[in-house]
Protein backbone atom coordinates (compact mmCIF):
# COMPACT_ATOMS: atom_id res chain seq x y z
CA UNK A 1 0.00 0.00 0.00
CA UNK A 2 3.04 2.29 -0.84
CA UNK A 3 0.36 4.52 -3.15
CA UNK A 4 -2.05 5.03 0.17
CA UNK A 5 -0.97 8.14 2.08
CA UNK A 6 -3.53 8.44 5.07
CA UNK A 7 -4.25 11.44 7.03
CA UNK A 8 -4.87 12.18 10.52
CA UNK A 9 -5.45 15.25 12.89
CA UNK A 10 -3.68 16.36 15.71
CA UNK A 11 -6.21 16.65 19.33
CA UNK A 12 -8.51 19.69 19.22
CA UNK A 13 -8.15 20.20 22.68
CA UNK A 14 -4.50 18.53 23.46
CA UNK A 15 -5.15 15.25 24.15
CA UNK A 16 -5.46 12.43 22.39
CA UNK A 17 -6.72 12.56 19.05
CA UNK A 18 -7.58 8.68 17.90
CA UNK A 19 -7.66 9.22 14.20
CA UNK A 20 -3.67 10.05 14.62
CA UNK A 21 -2.88 7.26 16.51
CA UNK A 22 -4.80 4.98 14.66
CA UNK A 23 -3.39 5.69 11.32
CA UNK A 24 0.61 5.00 12.89
CA UNK A 25 -0.69 1.33 13.06
CA UNK A 26 -1.57 0.51 9.28
CA UNK A 27 1.32 -0.91 8.09
CA UNK A 28 2.61 0.07 4.49
CA UNK A 29 1.17 3.42 4.17
CA UNK A 30 1.98 7.27 4.13
CA UNK A 31 0.96 9.34 6.85
CA UNK A 32 0.60 13.14 7.37
CA UNK A 33 -0.19 14.86 10.58
CA UNK A 34 -2.67 17.53 9.93
CA UNK A 35 -3.66 20.68 12.11
CA UNK A 36 -6.52 20.91 13.76
CA UNK A 37 -7.73 23.94 12.26
CA UNK A 38 -9.34 25.66 9.38
CA UNK A 39 -6.16 27.61 8.52
CA UNK A 40 -3.66 25.23 7.26
CA UNK A 41 -5.41 22.16 7.09
CA UNK A 42 -5.81 21.89 3.21
CA UNK A 43 -2.46 23.51 2.66
CA UNK A 44 -0.54 20.78 4.76
CA UNK A 45 -2.63 17.90 2.93
CA UNK A 46 -1.64 19.88 -0.16
CA UNK A 47 2.04 19.38 0.36
CA UNK A 48 1.43 16.06 1.94
CA UNK A 49 -0.16 14.69 -1.44
CA UNK A 50 2.62 16.79 -3.66
CA UNK A 51 5.10 15.30 -1.34
CA UNK A 52 3.95 11.64 -1.65
CA UNK A 53 1.82 11.63 -4.90
CA UNK A 54 -0.30 9.08 -3.76
CA UNK A 55 -2.81 7.09 -5.75
CA UNK A 56 -5.45 7.04 -2.87
CA UNK A 57 -5.49 9.48 0.01
CA UNK A 58 -7.94 8.65 2.98
CA UNK A 59 -8.50 11.01 5.52
CA UNK A 60 -9.21 10.49 8.85
CA UNK A 61 -11.47 12.41 11.53
CA UNK A 62 -13.16 12.12 14.73
CA UNK A 63 -16.49 11.56 15.66
CA UNK A 64 -17.25 11.62 19.14
CA UNK A 65 -20.64 9.78 20.13
CA UNK A 66 -20.52 7.69 16.67
CA UNK A 67 -20.57 4.13 17.90
CA UNK A 68 -18.29 2.86 14.79
CA UNK A 69 -16.18 3.48 11.61
CA UNK A 70 -18.24 5.14 9.86
CA UNK A 71 -17.04 6.19 5.59
CA UNK A 72 -18.36 9.33 4.32
CA UNK A 73 -20.66 9.61 1.00
CA UNK A 74 -20.36 13.11 0.43
CA UNK A 75 -18.71 16.31 1.44
CA UNK A 76 -20.26 19.99 1.26
CA UNK A 77 -19.03 23.11 0.47
CA UNK A 78 -20.13 24.43 3.90
CA UNK A 79 -18.07 25.91 7.03
CA UNK A 80 -20.83 26.39 9.55
CA UNK A 81 -18.88 25.79 13.20
CA UNK A 82 -20.43 24.97 16.42
CA UNK A 83 -17.14 25.64 18.40
CA UNK A 84 -13.72 26.89 17.44
CA UNK A 85 -10.77 25.32 16.22
CA UNK A 86 -7.73 25.22 17.59
CA UNK A 87 -6.24 28.05 16.78
CA UNK A 88 -9.79 29.61 17.93
CA UNK A 89 -11.30 30.09 14.44
CA UNK A 90 -15.00 29.63 14.10
CA UNK A 91 -16.18 30.71 10.54
CA UNK A 92 -20.00 30.48 10.55
CA UNK A 93 -21.95 30.06 7.30
CA UNK A 94 -18.93 30.13 4.51
CA UNK A 95 -17.73 28.32 2.11
CA UNK A 96 -14.97 25.86 1.87
CA UNK A 97 -13.73 26.85 -1.33
CA UNK A 98 -15.25 30.35 -2.58
CA UNK A 99 -16.72 29.32 -5.97
CA UNK A 100 -16.48 25.48 -5.44
CA UNK A 101 -19.75 23.29 -6.41
CA UNK A 102 -22.18 22.21 -3.56
CA UNK A 103 -21.08 19.01 -2.99
CA UNK A 104 -18.40 16.14 -4.13
CA UNK A 105 -18.98 12.41 -3.41
CA UNK A 106 -16.20 10.29 -2.89
CA UNK A 107 -14.53 8.43 -4.54
CA UNK A 108 -13.64 5.53 -2.53
CA UNK A 109 -15.43 2.44 -3.04
CA UNK A 110 -17.71 3.56 -0.32
CA UNK A 111 -20.04 0.32 0.19
CA UNK A 112 -17.26 -1.66 0.02
CA UNK A 113 -14.92 -0.56 2.41
CA UNK A 114 -17.59 -0.48 4.85
CA UNK A 115 -17.80 -4.41 3.95
CA UNK A 116 -14.41 -5.17 4.31
CA UNK A 117 -13.91 -3.25 8.27
CA UNK A 118 -16.93 -5.46 8.85
CA UNK A 119 -15.23 -8.52 7.66
CA UNK A 120 -12.36 -8.10 10.17
CA UNK A 121 -14.70 -7.52 12.77
CA UNK A 122 -14.75 -4.06 13.28
CA UNK A 123 -18.57 -2.23 13.65
CA UNK A 124 -18.88 -0.13 10.23
CA UNK A 125 -21.47 1.96 8.52
CA UNK A 126 -21.66 3.98 5.64
CA UNK A 127 -22.11 8.09 6.53
CA UNK A 128 -24.43 10.51 4.70
CA UNK A 129 -23.24 13.48 6.74
CA UNK A 130 -19.93 14.47 7.76
CA UNK A 131 -20.74 17.42 9.44
CA UNK A 132 -20.10 21.14 9.00
CA UNK A 133 -16.56 21.59 11.23
CA UNK A 134 -13.07 20.79 10.20
CA UNK A 135 -13.35 17.03 9.07
CA UNK A 136 -16.01 18.14 6.41
CA UNK A 137 -13.95 21.12 5.68
CA UNK A 138 -10.76 19.47 4.93
CA UNK A 139 -12.84 16.11 3.41
CA UNK A 140 -14.41 18.58 0.85
CA UNK A 141 -10.82 19.85 0.20
CA UNK A 142 -9.55 16.82 -0.73
CA UNK A 143 -12.16 16.00 -2.98
CA UNK A 144 -11.83 19.65 -5.02
CA UNK A 145 -7.96 19.16 -4.92
CA UNK A 146 -9.07 15.81 -6.89
CA UNK A 147 -11.97 17.20 -9.29
CA UNK A 148 -9.25 20.03 -10.20
CA UNK A 149 -5.53 19.10 -10.30
CA UNK A 150 -5.18 15.10 -9.43
CA UNK A 151 -8.29 13.18 -11.39
CA UNK A 152 -6.49 9.80 -11.19
CA UNK A 153 -6.09 9.94 -7.45
CA UNK A 154 -9.05 8.30 -5.29
CA UNK A 155 -10.38 9.96 -2.05
CA UNK A 156 -12.16 9.75 0.87
CA UNK A 157 -12.63 10.60 4.32
CA UNK A 158 -13.41 8.20 7.31
CA UNK A 159 -14.44 9.00 10.87
CA UNK A 160 -13.48 7.06 13.97
CA UNK A 161 -15.26 6.81 16.97
CA UNK A 162 -13.42 8.34 20.63
CA UNK A 163 -10.72 5.85 22.10
CA UNK A 164 -11.79 4.21 25.40
CA UNK A 165 -9.30 6.65 27.40
CA UNK A 166 -11.26 9.84 26.33
CA UNK A 167 -14.61 8.53 27.62
CA UNK A 168 -13.33 7.01 31.40
CA UNK A 169 -16.18 7.73 33.50
CA UNK A 170 -18.26 8.38 30.55
CA UNK A 171 -21.47 7.25 28.76
CA UNK A 172 -20.10 7.41 25.23
CA UNK A 173 -19.06 4.95 23.00
CA UNK A 174 -15.80 4.17 21.94
CA UNK A 175 -13.45 1.77 19.67
CA UNK A 176 -9.86 1.04 20.80
CA UNK A 177 -7.19 2.90 18.52
CA UNK A 178 -5.93 -1.04 18.03
CA UNK A 179 -9.34 -1.76 16.64
CA UNK A 180 -9.37 0.92 14.48
CA UNK A 181 -6.21 0.39 13.36
CA UNK A 182 -7.87 -2.96 11.76
CA UNK A 183 -10.18 -0.67 9.94
CA UNK A 184 -7.84 1.63 8.25
CA UNK A 185 -6.23 -1.28 6.65
CA UNK A 186 -9.17 -2.85 5.24
CA UNK A 187 -10.47 0.53 3.91
CA UNK A 188 -7.10 1.21 2.29
CA UNK A 189 -6.21 -2.48 1.14
CA UNK A 190 -10.05 -2.63 -0.26
CA UNK A 191 -9.54 1.31 -2.03
CA UNK A 192 -6.57 -0.02 -4.25
CA UNK A 193 -8.15 -3.40 -5.15
CA UNK A 194 -11.49 -1.93 -6.54
CA UNK A 195 -11.40 -0.60 -9.45
CA UNK A 196 -12.05 3.51 -9.91
CA UNK A 197 -15.83 3.62 -10.40
CA UNK A 198 -16.44 0.11 -9.35
CA UNK A 199 -18.74 -0.44 -5.54
CA UNK A 200 -21.13 -3.28 -3.92
CA UNK A 201 -24.77 -2.71 -4.37
CA UNK A 202 -25.59 -2.96 -1.08
CA UNK A 203 -27.74 -1.14 1.48
CA UNK A 204 -26.04 1.96 2.49
CA UNK A 205 -28.52 4.88 3.08
CA UNK A 206 -30.86 6.08 5.87
CA UNK A 207 -34.40 7.24 6.94
CA UNK A 208 -32.94 10.18 8.79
Amino acid sequence: MKGVLITGFEPLDGGANPSWEAIGLVPGVRTALLPCAFGGTLEHLRAAVAEHDPAVVVCVGQAGGRPDVTVERVAVNLDDACIPDRAGHRPIDEPVVRGGPAAYFSTLPVKACVAAARAVGVPASVSQSAGTFLCNHLFYGLMHLIATERPAVRGGFVHVPFSPEQVLGEASPSMPVAMVAQALTAIATTAVSVSLGGDLRLVGGSLH
